[in-house]
């Protein structure tokens, strides 16, 4: 569907109206399940129409993490210290334009969401990853999933791991969460029309009344709500028109777009049409990590002029973004033997470029500047044997000197190595996911969550696996209580 499909009419114009319930939710991902649910047990009647021939989302394609801590009942049982305040501070750190309100709320509810979402049926080992992982191939809940211990962020806040993986073996976690929730949601009488797609907002006396869909192609009519429509629809991954608008870069060849076919933004197009504003279009999840094995974080990432770029242990978005911002989007890790591991292979690995006997052979190889590569490991083996880094301030036990040739160069360079990217942008909403109007306040009866709507995650540099799950399922929540009461 082109963008001018998506659009608003007035209840004037509506043929027939073919249903009706209190909340109508367009989207069936974990933001619109969580909604569904809250909105059905504060009283109300709910109607999903989604997409899909069934729910899921992008969610059901993730691994299933949830960014959440100050004590859930996991870190308790592995024995990790953490506390909303140090949690606040860190998620505060990472945000480029943080709204210091749904922050500190998220933080101070984390531990009642956890439980909420347990209470809900959807399951969390008390285990821990112990490794330096992308994705704990094992049911283990808790892992290190962002830069907590990255500086500056470890020196304001205390590093605790707060990646919460559902309880499932490998990258299904998502989808166990899902069907967990969908469960419920069935179970608690919320409606649900598949192969749905919604294609215009109704709108009386300024107030958004209603939806009209559409069932693969066939107009259906319109659904009036009562109380509130609240899009769920996804991100624009798959949209490359508002991609060339929004976000070019992602549209390079060397960057593998992670998405469902009904990622286009429907979401972000209905609530401008009505009204809404956009906001954070230009951020993105875009990560291509070279860790595990995690020895390799003792390497270190240089650009063609033979300098590093980034701390190499940072979480593996942060460091891929500073690889794309370099000169011709290129990059290498280096590593030598001490540190080199050929396993475990993984999605996303650096291809190796060769091996070199010196530094100075490596030098030639990749075309870099004669000295240059020469300089800056000379300069970081003399820092790493006293265990610093002035230059980035790695953490002390990723620093070791890289002088046991022979030397490898694996290929960071976006092209190369395999670069995974979605968006982050969405409507700018109040803490209750109210639609914020262009012309000030908000849009009667609109609300926006998850990957359609801006809450924390705004780009990959301060990312943390599980933000967005996290976020989406958090303020969806909100979203669907406020609704049901309005």
């Amino acid at each position: 569907m082109s963008q001018s499909e998506y659009g608003v009419i007035e209840a004037g114009a509506v043929d027939q109206w073919v249903d009706e319930a209190d909340v109508v939710i367009i989207g069936l991902g974990c933001a619109g399940v969580c909604a569904a649910i809250e909105a059905r047990e504060a009283g109300a009647d709910v109607l999903v129409l989604e997409r899909a021939s069934g729910g899921g989302g992008v969610t059901a394609l993730a691994a299933g993490h949830l960014y959440m801590g100050g004590g859930t009942r996991v870190q308790k049982a592995v024995g990790v210290e953490d506390t909303a305040d140090d949690m606040y501070t860190y998620l505060l750190m990472n945000t480029p334009d943080p709204d210091e309100e749904k922050i500190r709320l998220y933080c101070d509810q984390s531990v009642d969401h956890f439980d909420w979402l347990v209470e809900r049926g959807v399951p969390f080992n008390d285990t821990m990853c112990k490794g330096k992982e992308v994705l704990q191939m094992t049911d283990e809940c808790l892992i290190w999933s962002g830069n907590e211990e990255v500086y500056p962020f470890r020196e304001k806040a205390k590093p605790a791991p707060r990646g919460h993986k559902v309880a499932q073996v490998g990258e299904l976690g998502g989808a166990k969460m899902m069907e967990c929730l969908t469960a419920k949601a069935n179970d608690l009488g919320v409606r649900m029309v598949y192969d749905a797609q919604a294609h215009h907002l109704v709108r009386e006396g300024g107030r958004v009344v209603g939806v009209s869909y559409r069932v693969f192609g066939e107009e259906q009519g319109a659904v009036r709500a009562r109380k509130g429509v609240i899009l769920a629809a996804g991100q624009f991954t798959e949209n490359e028109d508002l991609l060339k608008e929004y976000l070019p870069e992602i549209l390079h060849e060397g960057y593998t777009r992670q998405f469902t076919p009904n990622d286009d933004g429907a979401g972000h197009q209905l609530g401008k049409a009505a009204g809404g504003v956009l906001k954070h279009m230009d951020g993105a999840l875009v990560t291509a990590a070279f860790y595990p094995p995690e020895s390799h974080i003792k390497g270190i990432l240089v650009n063609k002029e033979g300098k590093r770029y980034v701390a190499e242990d940072s979480y593996h978005s942060r460091s891929s973004i500073f690889t794309t911002q370099q000169p011709d989007r290129t990059g290498w890790l280096i590593v030598d033997e001490a540190t080199y591991s050929a396993e475990p292979p993984h999605w996303g690995a650096y291809p190796l470029v060769d091996a070199f006997e010196t530094v100075e052979e490596m030098e030639k190889a990749l075309g870099i500047p004669e000295g240059a590569l020469q300089e800056t490991i000379q300069s970081y083996n003399e820092h790493a044997a006293q265990g610093e880094d002035p230059e980035f301030h790695k953490g002390r036990k990723w620093l070791q000197p890289l002088d046991h040739p022979p030397y490898a160069a694996l290929d960071a360079s976006v092209g190369a190595a395999t670069y995974m990217a979605f968006t982050l942008g969405g409507l700018d909403v109040t803490i209750d996911g109210e639609v914020v109007a262009e012309s000030g306040g908000t849009v009667p009866g609109l609300y926006a969550i998850g990957g359609c709507a801006s809450n924390i995650a705004q780009d990959g540099t301060g990312y943390s696996s599980g933000t967005c799950i996290g976020e989406s399922t958090f303020f969806g929540r909100r979203a669907g209580k406020h609704a049901a009461s309005a």
